[in-house]
């Protein structure tokens, strides 16, 4: 049985990629909609996993880092954090660059207002100012920080949730947004053994199971949806070819369901796809960066390789090679 929510009116964005990512010949629905108030709050309980390497390898960096990341600013920034979700790494980039504003952005307005008044209780002297918006594409920022310059935050390789088009596409928008001249500090994750990425995406507790199937319980609850969750299940596996982890929700038996209005069906073994989480070499993530227009001022990673943090810069158009 799915979990009683309350009623919510539907976001057309929402119910428009539902449906047609459920009538793809691959059924496929993008991984931002994983994030609602519980797909967030699971998220969260993800990155705390030990299993999961990439938070806790990317607050080290951060807080052994962070003061030569402010050491190559100027002053009086303003910090855009792309998907900021509960801000956890947040404090540590703030207390080494000392901004004059922040701009938490977030797809989840409820979670992203929480996490912004917890900011603001710690830093109550800096001017906290959060953006509930998609920030795949190009958006306004807040005119306080119109003069400001800008430092975006893209933390926990996010970026590795797209596509290589689709990432490169987005690293365009963070540019028309922030404007030239702006900074970036984004995260990559690092390929490595693929029994520790496995690990990371298919913990033995089942918080990511629960995190992907959360999905469903939305689709039923804001879409009109008859999805039996009990009918799916949780996979995680490594595409080598494509360098990432997919994430699926796998039918466990042929089930037949609808969605606002409309039928679907599936057959056991065959999937919903939900998230890809890309892993780079060193020259992948620089080659990618500089295609959509940043260039690389520094890179930093740990011990182990498996995780870097970037500071790169937004270039002025070339005319030429």
């Amino acid at each position: 049985m799915d979990a009683p929510r309350a009623s919510l009116a539907p976001d057309p964005a929402f119910r428009a990629d539902v449906l047609a990512g459920l009538a793809a010949a691959t059924p496929a629905i993008p991984a931002r909609w994983l994030y609602d108030r519980r797909g967030s709050e699971l998220f969260e309980e993800i990155t705390r996993l030990p299993e999961y390497y990439p938070t806790r390898t990317e607050t080290g960096l951060l807080e052994r880092y962070s003061g030569e990341i402010a050491s190559m600013l100027g002053t009086g920034e303003a910090v855009v954090e792309f998907g900021s979700g509960s801000s956890a790494k947040t404090p540590i980039l703030l207390r080494a660059v000392k901004p004059r504003a922040y701009v938490p952005i977030d797809i989840s307005g409820d979670f992203l207002r929480e996490a912004a008044l917890g900011l603001q209780a710690e830093f109550p002297d800096l001017a906290v100012l959060p953006v509930e918006a998609d920030f795949t594409r190009r958006l306004a920022l807040p005119p306080e920080i119109e003069a400001a310059p800008k430092l975006g935050f893209f933390p926990g390789s996010t970026i590795g949730n797209l596509v290589p088009r689709t990432a490169v596409d987005l690293l365009r928008a963070m540019k028309e947004t922030l404007g030239e001249g702006s900074r970036l500090v984004i995260g990559m994750d690092r390929i490595k053994d693929v029994d520790v990425l496995l690990a990371a995406y298919d913990d033995p507790a089942g918080v990511t199971a629960a995190f992907n199937l959360n999905l469903l319980h939305r689709i039923n609850a804001e879409l009109d949806g008859t999805i039996p969750v009990e009918a799916f299940r949780h996979r995680a596996i490594w595409n080598d070819e494509k360098s990432r982890i997919e994430m699926h929700l796998e039918a466990v038996r042929d089930v037949e369901f609808m969605v606002a209005g409309a039928g679907f069906s599936l057959r056991a073994g065959e999937t919903i796809h939900t998230e890809n989480s890309h892993k780079y070499g060193h020259r992948d993530s620089r080659l990618m960066l500089r295609a959509a227009g940043w260039g690389v001022l520094r890179e930093w990673t740990d011990e182990k390789q498996w995780f870097s943090i970037i500071l790169a810069e937004a270039e002025p158009p070339r005319f030429a090679p």
